[in-house]
């Protein structure tokens, strides 16, 4: 039976909670991801910010604010402030099946995956994808 360990990404980007919106902003859009676990300077997992958290505090765009001043803004805001901590986890060991099933049930996009306390990854839809399509590919062949 496959499981979380088997297609989780390990390689992730993390964020301090002192952190501000605009860093985290920067890396989302750098790195292309829409979830930055967020963390002590142990790894232990504090929290998760999401695409939709920077949505929900960005100042509207009908303020007419330009650039500058919107990272002005961001600069003084600290992730902590708009972070989730309430966030639903993972194990390494954990099957496939529930990992999959939590993320459908609860819409969830990602689920960070803990073992001893501490962030190892991330495992998201995207990887679900990657394996539907490595399945498919070698159902076709």
């Amino acid at each position: 039976m496959l499981k979380v360990k088997d297609i989780m990404t390990k390689d992730i980007f993390t964020l301090k909670e002192t952190d501000n919106l605009a860093l985290a902003r920067s890396v989302m859009n750098l790195a292309r991801i829409r979830h930055i676990p967020i963390v002590d300077e142990n790894m232990v997992f504090i929290g998760l910010l999401t695409h939709r958290d920077i949505l929900g505090a960005t100042v509207s765009i009908l303020a007419d604010l330009d650039s500058q001043t919107q990272e002005e803004i961001d600069q003084g805001i600290p992730v902590m402030e708009i972070m989730n901590t309430r966030v639903k986890t993972v194990s390494p060991e954990d099957s496939l099946k529930d990992a999959a099933a939590l993320l459908l049930e609860h819409k969830y996009g990602c689920l960070p995956v803990i073992y001893k306390g501490r962030l190892v990854g991330i495992i998201t839809e995207a990887d679900f994808l990657n394996l539907t399509i490595n399945l498919l590919d070698a159902l076709s062949e």
